[in-house]
């Protein structure tokens, strides 16, 4: 039951990649096992690794990007025709609820051919989701604040993204999701992590760096890396050996696990 592990099925920046595919990471706590975003293309992913298709407990999509959400569609016909028996909360955005119920109904996803029921619950800041032992808790991100301010006022929407702390008995895990500013991670590091999977495109490297020099983090694994420091990949991990002297790192790649 203490077992913990992460699949990163698509660490990805937004833009088209040949490389890397899109958001979606999978967490185990033992017996409890979420998945963070769906990047597309996370139903070929999910298959070619083999898990059973009733071992995800929830589902969190922290914005509604197309790089996070656009493999939710084909995810959730891989589980009707995999007969996915287990209820499946999908925790997200408020704003996502409507219109990705109305695209089920128009891809054919009626919940009549579901052996499942689909829960969609909105992730409301600072309030815990909990399973057995462990917490998932979102926080805001000012990652859609720029759109907000220039598109609001013709697009009626709340524009929110969010980033999580997931708790067990024993381990403290920030996931960064997609953020504006270094600071939107203020509210994971509050106490020692265990493990920081952050971000790194939308914003400098050493911006980001210099933010979490000296923070009591037992490890970091930076996602979502963006094209041209991912394109020169080791002249950022030289940067970021230089800076985070003190704190163990690495750069995540499609298809790794990570364990602690």
């Amino acid at each position: 039951m203490n077992k913990f592990s992460l699949k990163c099925f698509g660490v990805g920046d937004g833009w088209p990649c040949a490389d890397r595919t899109h958001a979606a990471f999978l967490y185990r706590f033992g017996k409890v096992t979420f998945l963070i975003d769906c990047g597309e293309p996370i139903s070929c992913s999910y298959k070619s690794t083999g898990p059973d298709y009733d071992t995800i407990d929830r589902i969190f999509i922290s914005h509604l990007h197309s790089d996070h959400i656009a493999g939710f569609f084909m995810l959730m016909q891989g589980f009707w025709l995999e007969q996915r028996q287990k209820d499946l909360p999908i925790h997200l955005p408020a704003d996502g609820i409507k219109p990705l119920r109305q695209m089920l109904d128009a891809a054919y996803l009626f919940d009549e051919l579901l052996a499942f029921r689909l829960l969609f619950e909105p992730l409301h800041a600072g309030q815990p989701v909990v399973t057995h032992n462990v917490r998932v808790t979102p926080f805001h991100s000012s990652h859609l604040d720029s759109l907000r301010a220039s598109f609001q006022k013709k697009y009626p929407q709340d524009f929110v993204a969010y980033c999580f702390l997931l708790e067990s008995d024993r381990l403290r895990i920030g996931h960064s999701a997609d953020i504006g500013a270094p600071e939107d991670l203020s509210p994971l590091l509050e106490k020692p992590l265990d493990l920081l999977v952050c971000e790194l495109a939308h914003f400098k490297p050493q911006d980001l760096f210099r933010y979490l020099k000296g923070r009591d983090i037992r490890r970091i694994v930076f996602t979502h890396v963006g094209r041209r420091y991912w394109d020169d990949l080791e002249e950022t991990r030289l940067l970021a050996a230089q800076m985070l002297p003190d704190i163990p790192f690495s750069f995540a790649h499609d298809g790794e696990e990570i364990t602690l």
